[in-house]
């Protein structure tokens, strides 16, 4: 898995496209992550033990992995995940600037 929790994200197909946001959640058996502000999605609740009141809440829903791309700290710029290995660690490098991330 490519991505990880508090990674900066930009969607780059779907009805939020162009937006950004960071990991939240990463499903790793179904390819998806979740992502802050990203393919909300609304609820009705029914009053409960988990809510008192009844009502309609907005959740944030998986997203698939291809559908984002990360964007790196260094340059600000959003970018592919390439791997390196150094002195028998593997690292994830950005493929623009070469900065570790």
């Amino acid at each position: 898995m490519k991505l990880r929790t508090k990674d900066k994200v930009q969607v780059i197909s779907g009805k939020d496209k162009g937006k950004e946001g960071t990991v939240e959640r990463v499903l790793i058996e179904d390819n998806k992550v979740v992502v802050h502000g990203i393919n909300i999605a609304k609820r009705h609740v029914k009053p409960g033990k988990v809510s008192k009141e009844g009502g309609i809440i907005s959740i944030e829903k998986p997203i698939f992995i291809s559908n984002l791309l990360l964007i790196c700290p260094k340059c600000k710029k959003t970018t592919k995940i390439a791997f390196k290995m150094v002195d028998g660690k593997k690292y994830r490098v950005c493929k623009k600037c070469g900065n570790t991330l």
